[in-house]
């Protein structure tokens, strides 16, 4: 991420861009975290950003940090099937354009050992494992050798 980065506790939130401005509506970028002995879980409320876009990308740093960038579309014809029509009312959505949001995981995680899932409700669930250091046996597998 940019080295001129806001700096991050672990309780902060920082977003920017349309996710700072959304007062109306579903709030972009609610995060819930949850800790587990060997992960965590995060999920990041996103409203209005399109999944077949692609216009999210997440970067996971070793020391727990997340940075979420991604583009909130403005509303139109959403077609399930060629027969069906539905008429999307995005006046309670944030305004459309750019957004990025920043948090810190509790602790130090393995970022190749990420799962991200982006769901259809607009949240962004994803698990990354803790930091082992190298020699350090995974959780529930420690025994004394005889």
């Amino acid at each position: 991420m940019e080295e001129n980065s806001p700096a991050l506790n672990p309780t902060s939130v920082v977003v920017t861009g349309t996710a700072r401005e959304g007062t109306v509506g579903p709030a972009i970028g609610h995060v819930d975290i949850g800790v587990s002995e060997s992960a965590y879980l995060f999920r990041v409320a996103l409203p209005g950003v399109r999944k077949d876009n692609c216009d999210l990308s997440c970067e996971i740093e070793r020391d727990g940090k997340v940075h979420l960038q991604g583009v909130i579309t403005g509303g139109e014809l959403a077609k399930k099937n060629p027969k069906t029509e539905y008429h999307m009312n995005v006046a309670q959505l944030s305004p459309p354009g750019p957004f990025t949001i920043s948090f810190k995981l509790p602790g130090p995680v393995d970022p190749r050992l990420f799962s991200p899932t982006f769901r259809s409700d607009g949240i962004l669930e994803g698990v990354v494992m803790k930091y082992r250091a190298p020699g350090v046996p995974p959780c529930g597998n420690q025994f004394d050798p005889v």
